[in-house]
């Protein structure tokens, strides 16, 4: 994936977001009778405008599409003829402010709604929640978790798909405790409860490897297929063909637990057994560091297995199929389940639960954007359903120069009768920049760490 794909995959994921966000300020602004003068889809030097002859509102895109905004009629930021007083937004009621500047997050929230609803209409084939797999030496191990146990609920939370369980886990992130899982075990309900410290804190892995369960996975032999001509194995002779039948002296049951020891072990030596033609052959291969868009390192070994046909049991299938009303129920929820944990995860970087090195800027949203999009549009439309949620909700956050800010100062109006001081309101506005700029170099610096 080039540079050049990456930009452009992120700017038709942010493009639309950001004009639909500015669009929810301009037309509710318009409708209240605020006269607009500026509707601008990203920042710095200008790159193309118009004006509109009816309106009069000049219509601009900018360099920088990282945001945009609204310039609307106001005393505060110059002259205003006597017969457009009425028009200017200084002069609405508080009530007439607060709704032009919700507009904006929460027609965010809404166009989230509306790509998860596309999301949920096609009839899906998804794996349920039976476990495939308990991972030894894992708090699901020590709790007597077995393969084939359904997961119906976590934290008293009902789950019918992965997806859901692993939101719930999420939930969870930075606590330590006990995460109450129950599950379905030949007709009858069991609870287990596992044990966890500073959950997902280092998230290096995800909360199901902590947890020690997995989903189902068909048994894939471990026979190399194809091999890089630039990776680790084929430079210390593996061979199409070879079957991996040991790393370091445990037995690779499948091409999964091959994935796992060696993903587990960036440019660490490993004493890899495989069958040739009959024969064990010993070799030493070290693999590859790869650094993902979260900064995680994982080993490569640059080789890869032919699945085949993949036939999953019964047992472990569903169909997950909803009417157009149930599908907008479910946006509706998943796009409240992720916005609360959105907060869940604000809150608890506050109290140091959470790293700060989980915060992400363009750079990840670039990576991640031009990865999505390479893996469909179903995935591309999630990911911008996601990025929707997150700009309408970080928008809501009462800091100044954020939308959040702002609705504080009116709803403090409407309770006072009176306008919050034009000295307090810059004060604000300098305790707002920065720690806006203080998260928006963080977010850099992680980004820049991760590449």
């Amino acid at each position: 994936m080039n540079a050049l794909f990456m930009i452009i995959a992120a700017i038709l994921l942010l493009g639309p977001l950001i004009a639909i966000h500015e669009f929810g300020h301009y037309i509710v602004a318009r409708k209240l009778g605020v006269k607009v003068l500026v509707y601008s889809i990203g920042f710095g030097p200008t790159l193309l405008k118009w004006t509109s002859k009816k309106s009069g509102i000049q219509y601009q895109l900018s360099a920088l599409p990282l945001g945009g905004y609204v310039k609307m009629l106001d005393e505060r930021e110059g002259d205003v003829s006597e017969l457009d007083l009425p028009k200017a937004f200084n002069r609405q009621h508080p009530w007439k402010r607060i709704a032009i500047v919700a507009a904006g997050p929460l027609i965010n929230l809404a166009f989230a709604v509306i790509l998860f609803w596309i999301l949920f209409l096609p009839a899906q084939e998804q794996l349920n929640t039976r476990v495939g797999k308990v991972i030894p030496n894992t708090p699901a191990a020590a709790v007597q978790m077995q393969a084939g146990d359904k997961i119906t609920a976590v934290d008293g939370t009902q789950v019918s798909t992965w997806e859901r369980l692993s939101y719930a886990l999420v939930d969870r992130v930075g606590e330590t405790g006990n995460i109450q899982i129950q599950a379905e075990r030949d007709g009858q309900l069991k609870t287990f409860s596992l044990p966890i410290q500073s959950f997902l804190r280092d998230q290096s892995q995800s909360p199901l490897e902590i947890l020690g369960f997995t989903p189902y996975r068909p048994e894939i032999p471990a026979v190399v297929s194809k091999l890089s001509e630039d990776g680790a194995a084929v430079r210390q002779g593996m061979k199409q063909g070879d079957r991996i039948v040991a790393i370091d002296g445990v037995k690779m049951k499948d091409w999964f637990d091959v994935v796992q020891v060696v993903q587990a072990s960036p440019e660490k030596l490993l004493k890899i057994d495989v069958l040739r033609q009959n024969k064990i052959v010993h070799l030493e291969v070290m693999p590859q560091g790869k650094r993902d868009q979260m900064g995680k390192v994982t080993g490569m070994l640059g080789v890869q297995s032919d699945p085949g046909k993949v036939n999953v049991p019964a047992e472990y299938k569903q169909i997950i199929q909803y009417s157009p009303v149930e599908a907008i129920g479910k946006a509706v929820e998943k796009t409240g389940q992720i916005s609360g944990m959105i907060l869940n995860s604000i809150v608890k970087m506050v109290r140091g639960l959470v790293g700060l090195d989980n915060l992400s800027g363009p750079i990840t949203i670039a990576k991640v954007a031009g990865q999505s999009a390479e893996m469909g549009w179903q995935t591309f439309i999630s990911f911008m359903a996601l990025m929707s949620v997150s700009l309408g909700i970080l928008n809501l956050l009462p800091i100044p120069m954020l939308d959040g800010g702002h609705l504080i100062y009116y709803f403090i109006e409407l309770i006072r009768g009176k306008p919050v001081s034009e000295q307090i309101q810059l004060v604000g506005l300098k305790i707002g920049m920065v720690l806006l700029g203080s998260m928006m170099l963080l977010a850099l610096f992680n980004d820049i760490m991760r590449l």
